[in-house]
């Protein structure tokens, strides 16, 4: 499954070819996401750019090649929600359960809580026992589940959610960075 050092680092703009294609195998033969299209490159480059810019974006490379990414976004756009973060990471395929996705993860849960945010959102469609499985490993606590929510390939499908707390305290919390 590996082919050289693993590394994880920040996103670069000449990322985003490499973040599309790992990216469009679950966009379309999948419901984990209900994008219909893949996102082109230009597209996908303008996503990082946006969570670069608020929050964060990181790559796995293996070998020097970007096979994995994982990023933080808004929660919402009402300015109470601010110190909440919604969470993903995607690895290329024959990837799962190879522990890049919770390395992924815990780097970007440190670069987060170092800009100040608080809390943590994952949804999931479901079932999805990897996905549930890897974010229950890390504390991450099911917080509800939207029923037959999002129309995909032929069918109705769940979305559950969790939540992972990562700040600390005071209030009122420091503003994110």
């Amino acid at each position: 499954m590996t082919g050289g050092e693993l590394l994880i680092r920040d996103v670069r703009a000449a990322d985003a070819p490499a973040c599309a294609a790992i990216y469009a195998p679950y966009v379309t033969d999948t419901a984990v996401t209900f994008e219909i299209d893949p996102p082109t490159p230009a597209e996908m480059a303008q996503r990082i750019a946006d969570a670069q810019r608020s929050h964060a974006w990181l790559v796995l490379e293996d070998g020097g090649r970007v096979v994995g990414y994982a990023y933080g976004g808004p929660f919402n756009a009402r300015p109470g929600y601010r110190w909440s973060c919604l969470v993903s990471v995607y690895l290329e395929r024959g990837r799962r359960r190879t522990g890049g996705g919770r390395a992924l993860y815990e780097a970007l849960f440190s670069r987060l809580a170092e800009r100040g945010y608080r809390t943590l959102v994952a949804a999931m469609t479901l079932p999805n026992e990897a996905s549930e499985g890897l974010h229950r490993a890390l504390g991450f606590e099911p917080v509800g589940t939207y029923r037959g929510i999002g129309y995909k390939h032929g069918r109705w499908h769940d979305v559950g959610w969790a939540q992972r707390s990562i700040g600390g305290a005071g209030d009122p919390p420091a503003e994110p960075r």
